[in-house]
């Protein structure tokens, strides 16, 4: 190549970068600016009525997971804040492990339907995400309350003299979030599973493998990209959910983002409140980064 058309070359390429600066600027305001300002807030000191004092302080941080006791002068183990990261995550991953013990089956159904019948399955599917999630979340809580339609129907059959006392418990948490966040399992599995080659299931078959080994050894490996793409997209939204736990919950039962709510709004604790939402998202971003080095692992060995 000659140095004339290297020149062109690096013209071309500072000409495209000039002309997409404007918007990267306004990228980087928009994406990265209020993140930096809560990363500043997290290190700044709380002040009495809200908001800051901008005085250096690692009390924000310190305060994830210890608190200060007045009557001993001293900093302590928060119980409850590990209490309500504990719960966040196990809540977490029993609705991406309900999510899959659910979704996977449905996916299977509906990628193995007439090509003619899959668009109404999908279109099922999606319903759901026409609808608020403050509603969707409603109607959870009109089904499981002491008198609704699911305690109603089990006194109605005989099965049980009184109520079920879900609503306002964990349980229905986790029902509210794995109804909420079910389709985000369906459609990635869908999408995996509708280009697995079906002959893979008749040589299994002419080979004597049981359906259990068959589904262990043979699916999974090959749908394991669907598998791991839904659980980041249904754990990821429920490890920071905020009107689930809140309306199903009854208070009781926060979570991480209830959590960071309370801090910056009664609590009046900005700085806490910004060192747990960067907290939040390093979990997050630990998880994508889990995501994808898994999947780059699967490329490079030739599965999925």
């Amino acid at each position: 190549m000659s140095p004339a058309e290297e020149n062109a070359i690096r013209q071309s390429a500072r000409n495209g970068w000039l002309l997409s600066a404007p918007a990267l600027i306004v990228l980087f305001l928009a994406a990265s600016g209020p993140l930096l300002i809560v990363v500043w807030y997290s290190f700044l000191t709380a002040n009495d009525t809200g908001g800051v004092i901008h005085k250096f302080s690692t009390d924000g941080w310190v305060g994830i997971l210890f608190s200060y006791d007045i009557f001993e002068e001293k900093w302590v183990l928060a119980d409850a804040h590990l209490t309500i990261f504990w719960r966040s995550v196990w809540l977490s991953l029993a609705t991406t492990a309900l999510t899959f013990a659910i979704g996977f089956p449905t996916a299977w159904f509906i990628a193995t339907r007439p090509a003619k019948e899959r668009a109404l399955w999908l279109f099922l599917i999606t319903i759901p995400f026409w609808t608020n999630l403050l509603i969707r979340t409603f109607a959870i809580n009109e089904v499981i309350r002491n008198e609704g339609i699911l305690n109603t129907a089990l006194i109605w059959a005989g099965l049980i003299e009184t109520p079920l006392r879900i609503n306002y418990t964990e349980t229905a948490v986790l029902i509210g979030m794995t109804y909420v966040y079910l389709p985000l399992m369906v459609l990635p599995l869908y999408a995996t599973i509708e280009r697995f080659d079906m002959r893979l299931l008749e040589a299994a078959y002419d080979l004597y493998a049981s359906r259990w080994r068959t589904l262990r050894r043979v699916i999974l490996p090959i749908v394991k990209p669907g598998i791991i793409a839904g659980s980041i997209l249904v754990f990821v939204p429920s490890l920071g959910a905020y009107v689930t736990p809140r309306i199903l919950g009854g208070g009781k039962n926060m979570m991480i983002g209830n959590f960071i709510e309370l801090q910056f709004l009664q609590g009046r604790n900005w700085p806490l409140g910004a060192a747990l939402s960067v907290t939040l998202l390093v979990i997050v971003m630990a998880a994508l980064l889990v995501y994808v080095r898994v999947a780059s692992r699967d490329r490079g060995t030739g599965h999925g």
